[in-house]
């Protein structure tokens, strides 16, 4: 990715799509050539992040069925984690599994206690192609998860019971 004090400085603000739209419900597609046109993309991704004053973005989210996400969310020791996986991969959770407030962009306003483990490590690649390896506790762990979750298809609310999930889909 090119050099840039801010991410997203160059990035154009997309739409953000709200649950029920296709792209959000079906797996992503990964990822296989790099360069320019992922970093662009990447851009954006922050750029509309950011907007929309999130703190991780799945590509689906504005419409794009590719494997990355981006995020800028801190951990429960509020230490900033800042950065972009291309075609991640859930490798490891562990600790211990909890049950904390969740949202997402793509269903504004709406939250529920959602069970997540808070440790967790995600292996791909950046826009360049170079190994990534990056790993989070409590709050980031959670948004690790969450953004894996966009791009196998699933939405923070599939992983409720049937009553949450209807108060959180109403």
């Amino acid at each position: 990715m090119s050099e840039r004090r801010i991410p997203g400085a160059g990035g154009r603000v997309r739409d953000v799509r709200r649950f029920g739209s296709a792209v959000m419900h079906r797996p992503a597609a990964a990822v296989t050539e790099f360069g320019e046109p992922v970093e662009r993309l990447v851009e954006d991704m922050f750029a509309t992040m950011y907007a929309a004053r999130g703190v991780g973005l799945a590509a689906c989210q504005i419409g794009v069925g590719l494997r990355v996400f981006v995020y800028d969310c801190p951990d429960d020791e509020d230490v900033r984690h800042l950065g972009h996986v291309v075609n991640p991969r859930l490798v490891s959770t562990g600790g211990v599994r909890l049950r904390g407030p969740e949202g997402c962009l793509s269903l504004p306003g709406r939250e529920a206690a959602t069970e997540r483990w808070d440790e967790a490590v995600v292996e791909g690649v950046d826009a360049a192609g170079e190994p990534v390896r990056v790993a989070g506790t409590g709050w980031f762990a959670r948004c690790l998860q969450h953004e894996c979750d966009h791009l196998d298809g699933t939405v923070f609310s599939d992983r409720l019971g049937p009553v949450r999930r209807r108060r959180v889909l109403r």
